[in-house]
């Protein structure tokens, strides 16, 4: 009971505070955009909107409370082509592993963006050098089952950025929490804050030039200062159910879920999604990500159309002793199979321009 009004409390508190938190006035004033592409493949086949069930490793990109879930070491690794044929490639590595009474997790993502012409005042058409910019995101995360329906955790990233001789590196923070209830616990809700971080700014030898000092004739080195920039935190309220429709032959469980997402340099998000898993083997899932302007070309601010479809497919490859695929009822808020799994995710994020996004992605439960 004591656990069940702190998580209410919580939730109530940060609800109230969302409604004022999405700010489309300041669109483009923030950097890092990065932290806002979902690498992983199944929260992205739901279009994200599964941030109140998500579990495992995909938990440290949505809710890092789901994190809690990995029952003994999980593995998952996903390339997303993005935006089909602009030639960007994110390769996404994710390990979980169970450490006392709760997980240690561990994540990076590296951005490949292709190459660059490089151009200079004296050279706007190009030098004829090319350069690669870098982009990496890495974190390291702890989540703790507080009882059978409360989970919370914790995540430390790392922002990296650097392009030809410019650089930028900074911290930032996630935090959630997710409550679970009903005799199975099908009832889910979970409440995120992620991309919590200093100011930070770009700095290297591409913000000096030679001069003359104003007012002599002496010729050195000096340095320009970069405008420091904020990154683009947000707010994450999800919810969803579990119906189970089970017989002798089959176990069938749907999920819808709603996920509202409060952005502070753009307009809010309402993400709709809906999972269905046989058995826990075969899954199919879409979402549905909606934003002020998506319908209009000229009002649009985010690059995805809405829609959004993936499916799973997973398969033991050493079961437990007692044989079962998935946990007994009991076990339920543990979130993940007893059984060793391989897992091969797939997911379609369609754009407006390009070709779309694909996620492809591999999942190892030991």
């Amino acid at each position: 009971m004591k656990y069940r009004k702190i998580i209410l409390a919580s939730c109530a508190f940060l609800a109230m505070g969302s409604a004022y938190a999405g700010n489309d006035t300041k669109r483009g004033q923030g950097g890092a955009v990065e932290l806002l592409i979902n690498p992983w493949a199944r929260s992205a086949g739901m279009a994200g909107s599964n941030s109140g069930i998500i579990r495992g490793i995909e938990s440290m990109g949505l809710n890092v409370a789901g994190l809690s879930a990995v029952r003994r070491t999980e593995f998952n690794f996903c390339s997303a082509i993005h935006l089909s044929g602009s030639d960007i490639r994110i390769n996404s590595l994710g390990f979980g592993t169970k450490v006392g009474d709760g997980v240690m997790g561990l994540t990076l993502s590296a951005f490949n963006l292709g190459d660059f012409l490089e151009t200079t005042v004296d050279n706007p058409d190009g030098t004829g050098i090319t350069f690669s910019p870098q982009i990496f995101n890495f974190g390291a995360a702890y989540s703790k089952n507080f009882s059978k329906r409360i989970s919370a955790g914790l995540l430390v990233r790392g922002v990296s950025q650097s392009a030809y001789s410019a650089s930028v590196f900074g911290f930032a923070f996630d935090a959630g929490i997710q409550y679970q209830t009903g005799k199975r616990k099908e009832f889910k809700f979970g409440v995120s804050l992620q991309n919590l971080g200093p100011k930070i700014s770009f700095g290297g030898d591409a913000f000096t030039s030679r001069g003359t000092v104003q007012g002599t004739s002496y010729s050195q080195s000096l340095g320009l200062l970069s405008a420091a920039f904020e990154q683009p935190s947000m707010l994450n309220l999800g919810v969803g159910y579990d119906f189970y429709m089970e017989s002798e032959v089959m176990k069938l469980k749907v999920t819808p879920c709603f996920n509202f997402r409060s952005n502070s340099f753009t307009s809010d998000q309402f993400q709709f999604g809906v999972q269905a898993g046989w058995d826990e083997k075969f899954m199919i899932r879409a979402g549905y990500d909606y934003q002020d302007g998506v319908f209009s070309e000229a009002d649009a601010t985010n690059a995805n159309l809405g829609p959004s479809f993936g499916a799973s497919v997973q398969l033991p490859y050493m079961r437990s002793k007692s044989g079962e695929m998935t946990p007994s009822n009991e076990d339920l808020h543990e979130g993940a199979v007893k059984s060793r799994v391989f897992g091969f995710d797939y997911s379609y994020t369609t754009t407006r321009y390009f070709g779309g996004t694909h996620r492809f992605a591999i999942v190892l439960s030991l």
